[in-house]
């Protein structure tokens, strides 16, 4: 099995386990950052949009609904159970411009220069070789076409981060920080420097700061289970998993945390005619 094959298999392990709460409401920011990362495309009425790492379709049904009826949008991602939810989702929305399909973004087999758009949101990450998978989906662009991908920003979820992993690290220090692929490219050098290494130019990347709201501790534990730290959570067992959420969740209590982090990086290309 290659890198990247890998990879991806873990990551469609992980995300699949997640799904069950992925909606949940103290992860609202998943539709929040799609549908901003669409909204900052300025999409035309008709166009072709290509989703990869769609997930639940946060950008894939922002991007339906401004290209409409005339336009059509393709959803890629690993995992089957997110892609059942964003078909639901779809569904219930009246959306019937948009396609799901189950498969490695990274090689997913699709035509050169076919699509007006590329989003990729929360996904480049995941990629082992992350050069490479700008330069595919720079690939799939038509003449004029526009490319956008976000990442997290720097101190994602903090201070809820720290404590998660702090705990993790006395549970079990082989699991401390093993899947975390986001650090990486936190910032905007680090990511506008990898678009850039895949040979494109005049790339805008923009940082903004933002946060997620906390009614109660406990929904920090649903954002634990809604994302990649989904992965390090089952692979604990249920008295590992008990300690580390009343850890965790005790220490927000006690600091009287509401929110937590939820930093952004936004990055835009077009593709000369």
């Amino acid at each position: 099995m290659s890198d990247q094959q890998a990879a991806a298999a873990r990551v469609a392990a992980v995300y699949n386990a997640a799904s069950d709460s992925y909606t949940a409401s103290p992860l609202s920011f998943w539709d929040r950052y799609g549908t901003e990362t669409v909204r900052r495309m300025r999409l035309q009425l008709g166009a072709r949009v290509l989703d990869l790492c769609c997930g639940a379709g946060a950008s894939a049904l922002a991007a339906a609904r401004v290209v409409g009826p005339s336009g059509r949008v393709l959803a890629v991602d690993l995992s089957p159970r997110l892609l059942e939810l964003a078909a639901r989702r779809a569904a219930d929305g009246g959306l019937d411009n948009i396609e799901f399909r189950c498969a490695d973004a990274t090689s997913a087999g699709l035509l050169s220069k076919s699509f007006d758009a590329v989003v990729c949101v929360f996904g480049v990450f995941f990629a082992a070789d992350t050069t490479g998978f700008v330069a595919e989906m720079w690939r799939h662009l038509a003449p004029g076409g526009a490319l956008a991908i976000t990442t997290w920003g720097p101190h994602l979820f903090e201070p809820g981060n720290s404590l998660f992993w702090q705990e993790v690290a006395r549970l079990r220090p082989d699991l401390d920080h093993a899947f975390n692929p986001w650090d990486d490219l936190v910032t905007p050098d680090a990511l506008g420097n990898v678009i850039r290494s895949a040979g494109i130019k005049d790339v805008v990347v923009t940082a903004k700061r933002g946060t997620q709201r906390l009614l109660t501790s406990d929904d920090f534990w649903q954002i634990v289970l809604g994302t990649g730290y989904r992965g390090t959570v089952d692979a604990l067992t249920q008295e590992q998993v008990d300690a580390l959420r009343d850890a965790v969740l005790g220490e927000l209590r006690r600091r009287r945390v509401r929110a937590v982090t939820t930093n952004v990086v936004y990055t835009y290309a077009t593709r000369a005619t």
